[in-house]
């Protein structure tokens, strides 16, 4: 009887666990035996192993009975990831390999039939993982998810294209060929994106958008159609600073988490999702068996879009209530529990009543003929709460056509972007986030008001009748007009500025 134990990890949400792979040859009744709570993915693996080894040259062993542990036993195993690991220990506990350089290494890959190797999905997960932990193990690879995972730094990261080259590096008794160090994905440039210039007219939404990216503020866009929402939506990222190589790498591993393509870590651009109105609740928060990120995870770091808001289910839109709050979002199933991060930031667009013409100008020559009741029951699809949990809604009307025809006049984005990453920086340092994600013990620390400004906010909120929630929402946004005009202090002007941009529905 032989044993042998090889390095591998799983996948449960964004971490990844290690994953002790044992494997035991034993005389007996020959049998190939898998346990350790593993789905009907990994079960297929003996059938992948069997001709993956015979195609690789080496004599599997039918006589023998051959035990798969993987451990710990009560972690949820999915997906082909094992089969490298697997064919490793049969190999190991047959006495073919190195124990001292297999125990060296972490190992993942899918195997074909042929003993080619696969991409496994999640590779830049298992890096950072492998990272977070500190550990010292080389990680072996398929080639696409070594490059995927070559990407998080002070990591020795391995690729390899079959099974044959793996074994021939860990042979026992043999000056073994290293595998080759895997080169990482070519890093994309950002993207600039449409220009803020483009759109003529509508002065106080692009403030409203500019004051939106200073400050990681959620912002709902309320017009009749053809206003140009959707166009200023679109905009937004533009103005926004770029990410962090930390927030770079997050964002990658989870749009990983979807798939075995692997995905370059993009230079400052942030991810953007825009999702159709026919999209679940499922679909936008995520779900699944195993759970898989949704919507508002693969917007982390980013812009989530949401145009004709109301149209989308209610069940989709109340979902949405805790991330926004809490920047996470956890799935739990009756077998097994995932969470996401979800900081994303919310720009949604709507027509303010069915027809969409409630609030044109008579001169477009459109009139609403929708009834007082029709506007409440349409505006009703989204909840007072959820409202409450939008920082910014803005009108947005029809510019006139003098403004449209006229040749464009504004500022570009990359003006604009300089002003947001300066009011930016100012809030990184200071309070070390943006404002938006100030919590309400630190909002009387940073929002401090004299005495005629707290004053003046505090008649408005009363006779609004406000919730706390809508009131430090407010502070949050004047504090990101303070940082803008570089001021210290929050003035009753950028308050008053911040009370015009708290616009709410049927208000």
């Amino acid at each position: 009887m032989s044993l042998a134990v090889v390095m591998s990890r799983a996948l449960d949400g964004l971490q990844a666990p290690e994953v002790h792979v044992e494997v035991q040859l034993a005389n007996g009744l020959p049998s190939f035996t898998l346990v350790g709570l593993a789905d009907t993915e990994v079960k297929e693996s003996r059938e992948r192993v069997r001709a993956a080894l015979q195609q690789s040259g080496f004599a599997f062993p039918h006589n023998k009975r051959i035990t798969v542990n993987l451990a710990p036993a009560d972690l949820p195993k999915e997906s082909g990831r094992f089969d490298l690991p697997i064919a490793l220990g049969i190999l190991a506990a047959a006495g073919l390999l190195d124990a001292a350089r297999l125990a060296a290494c972490e190992f993942a890959g899918e195997l074909s039939l042929a003993g080619e190797l696969r991409p496994v999905r999640g590779a830049l997960a298992l890096a950072l993982a492998a990272r977070r932990e500190a550990v010292t193990r080389t990680l072996v690879l398929p080639t696409a998810s070594a490059r995927a995972a070559a990407q998080v730094p002070g990591l020795d990261v391995r690729a390899a294209g079959t099974l044959a080259q793996v074994a021939a590096a860990l042979i026992s008794g043999e000056a073994a060929e290293p595998l080759p160090a895997a080169l990482p994905l070519p890093r994309e440039a950002a993207d600039p994106g449409p220009d803020l210039r483009d759109i003529k007219g509508q002065a106080a939404a692009k403030r409203a958008l500019e004051i939106a990216a200073a400050g990681s503020h959620s912002l709902l866009l309320v017009g009749p159609p053809g206003t140009g929402k959707s166009m200023l939506a679109q905009r937004l990222p533009g103005l926004l600073p770029p990410l962090s190589d930390e927030e770079a790498l997050s964002s990658a591993a989870l749009l990983g988490l979807t798939g075995t393509s692997a995905q370059p870590v993009a230079l400052g651009r942030r991810p953007v999702r825009a999702p159709h109105h026919t999209a679940s609740a499922v679909a936008l928060v995520g779900g699944g068996s195993p759970p898989r990120p949704g919507e508002i995870s693969l917007a982390h770091g980013g812009v989530l879009f949401l145009d004709e808001l109301p149209e989308f289910p209610r069940a989709a839109l109340e979902a949405l209530r805790e991330p926004l709050e809490t920047g996470r979002i956890t799935i739990s199933r009756a077998a097994r529990q995932a969470s996401f991060p979800a900081r994303f930031q919310l720009v949604a667009a709507m027509n303010p009543c069915p027809c969409g013409w409630l609030g044109a100008p008579a001169a477009l020559g459109r009139a609403c003929r929708c009834t007082p009741e029709a506007v409440a029951r349409y505006q009703g699809k989204l909840s007072g709460p959820l409202l409450d949990r939008i920082d910014l809604q803005v009108e947005v009307l029809a510019a006139p056509a003098a403004e449209l025809l006229a040749l464009p006049g504004g500022e570009p984005s990359a003006v604009v972007a300089l002003r947001v990453g300066a009011a930016r920086a100012r809030q990184i340092a200071r309070q070390g986030e943006p404002n938006a994600l100030l919590e309400a013990g630190r909002i009387d620390a940073f929002c401090r008001l004299d005495e005629a400004t707290a004053r003046f906010i505090r008649s408005a909120a009363e006779r609004l009748g406000w919730s706390g929630r809508r009131l430090h929402r407010c502070l949050k946004v004047a504090r990101t007009i303070a940082d803008l005009a570089a001021s210290e202090t929050i003035t009753t002007a950028h308050v008053a500025e911040a009370l015009q941009l708290q616009r709410v529905l049927g208000g």
